[in-house]
């Protein structure tokens, strides 16, 4: 028997923080809402302002605290979202009973929510969506994991897929010369998230993972310990990963013919210095509290360009996944250039559009940089993922 086509949409970070939220996802909502299901990332907690006074704690971990309204998960939800991962490095940065409490929210709003629980047992459950008798199992998880972020067997947060690191002095002879960065998988994460997959296949068509990771800003570059999760996920069975969190698009690997998306960069996402309640809880503007200056040298270019926008200017080039299931199998994946101007909502970017160029060459020269081999093939408004000939 052939079945129809599923489509799934997927989007990188959401960060709204504004009296409309509506208004962020005007130009892109007709398409999140054609899509049978629809993913995004939320980086934001959602505090209610009338308990705000009563739970002021700000987790002294927070580097740079990160908060909405709770009416973002209803307006996600009728923009065209239905599957979210809370599972981030800002997720507790308000305290245990806003991280509660934005679960909540997100999941009365009608959205499945992934990677985050009251324990470790509640954070690892996955959620299966059945669309047109296809079901499709979504996993989260964060690396990105301030100290206590994770969850425990009584304690709530994010389900972790830690990383170590390792640094080797390149001339071992030569004092204060640089050196070479290692990185590798938690070892006892990555056995509790391959044995979810595990399970998740035993109970689903399609295994989608997503993944809280990377490292920030940086171009092109993607961590060692990111390929090992990624392989050894498709290994045990997953067919997709989602990446998120580094603020930047990263290259897109095809290995064993499933699709890695290392990150799909920022998404609607607002400018830290737009950020009423976070600018009132630093008591400093952001882009000159001493935090943000430490992240600022990871990289040339924030506060370059336009005066409304911090990050360098290809933090705003992003792209919407879309993945074609057929016959209960991915038969077709690709990804639609996309942008965010200076208002801050997104807009799939058209083939006549200088930008939808700029973007895509974006895209073939940081595979390169890493030495990803892949094929783009534009089609049309959409770019093809395929295996390098």
């Amino acid at each position: 028997m052939k079945h129809e086509t599923v489509t799934l949409l997927a989007t990188g970070d959401n960060i709204p923080s504004r009296e409309d939220y509506d208004s962020l996802y005007q130009h892109v909502a007709p398409l999140l809402k054609s899509a049978d299901i629809s993913f995004g990332q939320v980086e934001t907690v959602l505090i209610d302002k009338a308990i705000d006074d009563l739970y002021p704690y700000v987790a002294s971990q927070a580097r740079m605290p990160c908060s909405s309204d709770p009416d973002v998960a209803p307006a996600m939800k009728r923009n065209g979202f239905d599957i979210v991962s809370f599972s981030s490095n800002h997720a507790l940065d308000y305290g245990r009973t806003h991280f509660l409490n934005t679960i909540r929210y997100l999941r009365d709003a009608g959205l499945e929510v992934i990677g985050v629980g009251e324990n470790e047992e509640d954070a690892r459950r996955f959620s299966i969506i059945e669309r047109k008798g296809v079901k499709i199992a979504f996993l989260g998880y964060c690396t990105i994991l301030p100290q206590d972020y994770w969850a425990q067997e009584a304690r709530p947060g994010m389900n972790p897929a830690r990383g170590h690191t390792y640094y080797e002095q390149i001339e071992h002879d030569q004092p204060g010369t640089p050196c070479r960065i290692h990185s590798f998988a938690h070892k006892g994460d990555k056995a509790k998230m391959l044995e979810d997959i595990q399970k998740a296949k035993e109970l689903a068509d399609i295994v989608v993972v997503s993944m809280h990771w990377g490292i920030h800003f940086t171009e092109a570059e993607v961590a060692e310990y990111q390929f090992e999760y990624a392989h050894d996920a498709i290994d045990a069975g997953a067919d997709l990963i989602l990446g998120h969190h580094a603020h930047i698009l990263k290259p897109i690997e095809v290995y064993k013919g499933k699709v890695i998306f290392y990150s799909l960069g920022n998404f609607a996402m607002e400018d830290p210095n737009n950020m009423a309640r976070d600018l009132k809880t630093l008591r400093q503007d952001m882009r000159t509290s001493k935090k943000h200056q430490e992240m600022a040298k990871i990289r040339k270019g924030f506060g370059s360009g336009s005066t409304k926008k911090t990050f360098p200017p290809d933090c705003y080039y992003t792209m919407i996944a879309k993945i074609e299931i057929k016959d209960k199998q991915i038969s077709r994946v690709s990804y639609l250039p996309a942008y965010i101007p200076e208002d801050f909502n997104p807009y799939v970017v058209r083939p006549d559009e200088p930008l939808f160029d700029t973007i895509n060459d974006y895209m073939r020269r940081i595979n390169d940089i890493m030495g990803i081999p892949i094929s783009y093939t534009v089609e049309g408004g959409e770019v093809v993922i395929g295996a390098a000939e």
